[in-house]
C-alpha cells in the first residue's frame, strides 16, 4: 500500500512507502527502514575508505597528484592512480550525497506525518555541523559532514518543489556547474601545456610556477607537522593551514553537493529506491551510465598519466573535467545497487553491508580514528611512508573491520553509537540504545 504525505507547503506530496514513515514521535526503527538505502550506504562507506586513504597517509597535495608522494610514480603507482580516478574518486562521495538528499526527503516526510515542521530538520543539520567541525579539527581535515550540513541548509527549501521539477533542477544545476568548472580552469591548463602561451604571458606563467612551488613548500611543512609534532601541534597546523578549506565549502556545496542532494531527494520521492522504475530498466540504465561514464573518464586519466602527471593538467582532469562523467557513473551505480539490493541484502555479505550502512556515521568517524592511530607518528608512525600499493591493504583492513563489527553491534543495540547520539540531540530526549 501507498500513503499520501502532506508536503512542506501543505499540498499533497508524492507517494511514499508506508514503511518509510514511522508513526511514533521518535526516529525510525530498524523494522521501518528502507533496506535499499542502507545497502547502498554500506557500499559507499566502504568505498570512501579507498577514496580517502591517500589523504589519511600523505600530504594534501598527494590526494590528487601522484608526484605529491615525494617520488616519481612508477608504472604500478600510475595504474593505481588511474584505476582510482576512473572507479572511485567522486563516485563514492556522489553516492553518499545522493543518499543524504534521499535521507532528508525521508526525514521531512516522517516529520510532516507527525505534524512537525522544518525546525527538526534544522536542528538535525545544526548538530551535524558541530560533529563535522569536531571531526575536521580533531581527526581528519577531509571531513564531509560540515559540508553536508551547509548544503543541507541550502537544499532544504527545495523540498517544496514537485519531485519531477526537482529532478530537472538538480540535473541542470549540476551540469551547468560542471561546465562552469571546466571553463574556469582553461587558463592555468593552457599556460602549463603551451610554450606559446608561456612566451605570450610570462608574468602569468611565473605566477603559476610560484603557486606550485608554494604548494610543495606547504606539503613539506605538513610532512614535518605530521611526522614530528605532538597531537596538539597537529591540531594547530590543521587550524592554521587547512582551516581555509572550510571557507571553500559553501562554493563547493553550490557547485556539486547541493545539486546532487536535490537529485537524491527527487529520486526518493519518485519511488526510485523502492523499485518504482522496475529492475530491468534500472539495470539497463545503470550499466549505460556506469560504462558510459567510465569510457569518458578513462581518456581523461590517460591524458594526465601519459604526460607524466604535470600538476595543473592532473588537477584539471581530476577536479574540473571529471564531474559530468562522474554524474553518469554515480547515477549508474545507484541504479544498479538499487536493482541488486532486494536480493543481495539477504546474503552473508549483503547483510553486513546493510549493517555497515545503518551505522555509516559511526563507521565514517571510526575509520578516521583508526587511520589516525595507524599513520600519525606518535601512534602507528606510517604517515608519509606507503605508496598507493602499500595503502591498499590498510584500506582493505578498514573495510573488513566495518563489515566485521557492524552486524554484531546491531544484534544487541538499536543504533550505532553516533547515530544514537545524533538522534538524541536532534529530538532533545534520550532514546533506548540497547534492544
Amino acid at each position: 500500500m501507498k500513503s499520501r504525505i502532506a508536503g512542506m507547503d501543505g499540498a499533497t506530496g508524492p507517494a511514499v512507502p508506508e514503511s518509510a514513515v514511522a508513526p511514533s514521535t521518535g526516529p525510525v526503527s530498524s523494522g521501518e527502514r528502507l533496506v535499499t538505502l542502507d545497502f547502498i550506504r554500506g557500499v559507499a562507506v566502504l568505498g570512501v575508505v579507498f577514496a580517502n586513504i591517500v589523504a589519511f597517509a600523505q600530504p594534501y597535495i598527494a590526494y590528487g597528484w601522484p608526484q605529491g608522494f615525494g617520488a616519481e610514480p612508477g608504472l604500478l603507482e600510475s595504474i593505481l592512480w588511474l584505476a582510482q580516478f576512473v572507479l572511485i574518486d567522486g563516485k563514492m562521495r556522489g553516492l553518499f550525497t545522493l543518499l543524504f538528499g534521499a535521507g532528508m526527503a525521508l526525514f521531512a516526510a516522517r516529520a510532516a506525518a507527525r505534524g512537525a515542521g522544518a525546525g527538526l530538520q534544522l536542528r538535525r543539520l545544526g548538530w551535524l555541523m558541530a560533529f563535522g567541525l569536531a571531526h575536521f579539527f580533531l581527526l581528519f581535515w577531509g571531513d564531509i559532514l560540515f559540508l553536508y550540513a551547509i548544503a543541507g541548509l541550502i537544499a532544504l527549501p527545495f523540498l517544496a518543489i514537485p519531485e519531477r521539477l526537482l529532478l530537472r533542477v538538480g540535473l541542470l544545476w549540476y551540469a551547468a556547474a560542471a561546465l562552469y568548472l571546466a571553463a574556469s580552469f582553461t587558463g592555468p591548463l593552457v599556460l602549463e601545456q603551451s610554450a606559446e602561451a608561456q612566451l605570450a604571458n610570462p608574468e602569468h606563467h611565473a605566477a603559476l610556477v610560484e603557486a606550485l612551488g608554494e604548494k610543495v613548500r606547504e606539503a613539506e611543512a605538513e610532512r614535518v607537522a605530521f611526522t614530528a609534532g605532538s597531537y596538539r601541534q597537529e591540531i594547530a597546523f590543521i587550524a592554521q593551514e587547512r582551516g581555509n578549506v572550510l571557507a571553500e565549502y559553501p562554493a563547493f556545496a553550490l557547485l556539486e553537493t547541493v545539486p546532487l542532494m536535490l537529485i537524491g531527494m527527487a529520486l526518493f520521492r519518485l519511488g526510485f529506491f523502492s523499485g518504482g522504475c522496475g529492475s530491468v530498466r534500472m539495470r539497463r540504465w545503470g550499466w549505460a551510465g556506469l560504462i558510459g561514464g567510465a569510457a569518458l573518464s578513462l581518456p581523461l586519466g590517460l591524458w594526465a598519466m601519459l604526460r607524466g602527471f604535470p600538476y595543473w593538467l592532473t588537477h584539471f582532469v581530476a577536479d574540473f573535467a571529471a564531474p559530468l562523467p562522474q554524474l553518469a557513473m554515480i547515477l549508474g551505480l545507484v541504479a544498479l545497487l538499487t536493482a541488486w539490493a532486494p536480493g543481495a541484502a539477504t546474503g552473508w555479505l549483503g547483510l553486513r553491508l546493510v549493517a555497515a550502512g545503518r551505522m555509516a556515521f559511526t563507521n565514517y568517524i571510526a575509520t578516521s580514528l583508526m587511520m589516525m592511530l595507524v599513520f600519525r607518528h606518535w601512534a602507528g608512525g606510517l604517515w608519509g611512508e606507503p605508496g598507493r600499493a602499500g595503502l591498499l591493504p590498510i584500506a582493505l583492513v578498514g573495510c573488513a573491520l566495518m563489515l566485521a563489527w557492524s552486524k554484531p553491534w546491531l544484534e544487541h543495540f538499536r543504533y550505532g553509537p553516533l547515530e544514537w547520539l545524533w538522534r538524541c540531540l536532534t529530538y532533545g530526549r534520550l532514546f533506548a540504545l540497547r534492544k
